[in-house]
């Protein structure tokens, strides 16, 4: 994965999730895609899905839960999840 689709996947779970879900969003987005945002750097990722900077924050919040989280099979909020 590229920095264009996880921007474009990132934006997707932000602007799709309910108004008091978008925190979790990106840290459930960050949780998922944590292997491959291990090399992307994440304020130009941020910017590149067109939300907020301090969700920079989270997204690295939801890198670092990645090691001891499971996700369920359900979709999250990220388009054809």
């Amino acid at each position: 994965m590229n920095i264009d689709e996880a921007a474009k996947i990132l934006r997707s779970a932000y602007y799709r999730a309910p108004k008091d879900r978008q925190v979790t969003a990106v840290h459930l987005f960050g949780i998922k895609y944590a292997d491959e945002l291990a090399h992307m750097p994440r304020k130009q990722l941020v910017e590149k899905a067109d939300i907020p900077p301090s969700y920079d924050t989270e997204l690295n919040n939801g890198r670092n839960l990645a090691q001891y989280v499971d996700l369920k099979d359900v979709p999250l909020w990220f388009g054809d999840d």
